[in-house]
Parts: C-alpha cells; structure tokens; sequence
C-alpha cells in the first residue's frame, strides 16, 4: 500500500471511529481528539473545535514530525499532549482523548490511587488498558500537562487527566479507540459497585494474565 493510500485509508478511519464515538456518546458536543501517527513521522489529528461526529477526511490537521501544520485546519488544542504521550511512548501510533462520562466522573473521586486509578475489575480492563495513570487537572490546552505525562515515562498507555477525560494510546487506531471504550465500561462498572465491597481480580489471577497475554503493568499497578 502507496503512502498516500494509506494516508487516505487512516483519514476516513479517523472520522469513522469519531463518528462512533460521538453517536454512541462518548464524547459530547465538540470535546475530544483523535491522533494517527503516519510513516513519514508526522501525523494526523482533528481539528480544534470540531465534534467527532461530523469530521471531514480532508480536513483533518496533517502535522509534520515537528508538530508544524502543513495542511487542514487549526489542530486540536491538545496537541502538547498528544505529542507528550508518542514522545514517551514508543509504541503508540495513535491516540484517543474523549470526555466520556463515567471515566471523568472516577477521575473526580477522592480515594483514586494515582497509579492505579482503577482496580484489576476484568481480565479485559489489563489486557487492553493495562494500569491507568491518573494526572492532576490541568487547564485543557496548558502545556503543563505535557510535562505531567513526561513524568509517566510512557509506562501508561491508558491515563485519566482529573476533571477532563481519559487519554488512552495504542499500536493501531482501532486498538487505541478499543481500549478508551474498555476503559469507559471498566470505569462505569467501578461506578456501580462503589461501597459494595465487590470481588476484584486476585494477584494471582493478575499475575496469571500477565503471563499468559503479555500484558504490562507497570510497577505499582496491579497492588490493590
């Protein structure tokens, strides 16, 4: 596949999973961005001010390896932290950012651990999320929060910014929309049992999964 083709194959995957998101709720209004690392080191993201259900393929902000924007309108205002999370994290080549309801109301709660914000609740919470990071709130567009992901050191593919959303990164588009959707179910099952005392994952059971799927926790993450 030409370099070309596939820029165009990753444009209309970009408005399509926006699209899903947005229909499904996941992201009110104009809030949210989606990003696409491309074989040139540049990458592609959405536009400022734009709803993910309504996206157009051409004009999706295509971005050189310097973060400059070659063509398409205005990016995102959460490109620092988009080029925060590729930057420490190698393996990421697409990102997810949404304001999806349950993931911010748990980012909100006092008793959520930093480097865990969710318990091991499912087997398919670690093997998509992993362990979520939970970074302070920062104003939506502060460069700050870039220094604040930094500080992950890319151990975090998943991450709740407090009062804002979940940024969830992975090795494909597809993956990365998975996980931010496993992360949103994971976070309203937290939700739901709340003060009900419920059964989480045992480590052996975490231990059992990190072996068998290569799931990786960073240290810290599985301690509950």
């Amino acid at each position: 596949m030409t370099a070309m083709s596939d820029e165009t194959r990753l444009r209309e995957d970009i408005c399509r999973f926006g699209r899903s998101l947005f229909e499904r709720g996941l992201t009110p209004g104009s809030s949210g961005n989606i990003s696409v690392k491309l074989a040139d080191g540049g990458w592609l993201v959405t536009p400022t001010n734009a709803s993910l259900g309504f996206l157009d393929p051409a004009r999706l902000s295509r971005l050189d390896d310097q973060g400059r924007l070659v063509s398409g309108d205005a990016p995102t205002k959460e490109v620092p932290l988009h080029t925060a999370l590729y930057d420490t994290r190698g393996s990421a080549r697409a990102i997810v950012h949404l304001h999806s309801t349950h993931s911010v109301a748990v980012s909100m709660l006092p008793e959520i651990d930093p480097r865990a914000a969710l318990p091991p609740m499912t087997a398919y919470y670690l093997m998509k999320c992993g362990a979520t990071a939970l970074v302070p709130y920062y104003r939506p567009g502060d460069p700050a929060v870039a220094d604040a992901i930094k500080g992950l050191a890319g151990k975090y593919s998943s991450v709740l910014l407090a009062n804002h959303g979940p940024v969830v990164a992975g090795d494909t588009l597809e993956a990365a929309v998975f996980a931010t959707e496993e992360l949103e179910e994971t976070a309203k099952l937290y939700l739901l049992l709340r003060g009900m005392n419920p059964r989480y994952l045992s480590p052996e059971q975490v231990t059992d999964l990190v072996k068998v799927f290569g799931v990786a926790l960073p240290e810290h993450g599985h301690e509950h």
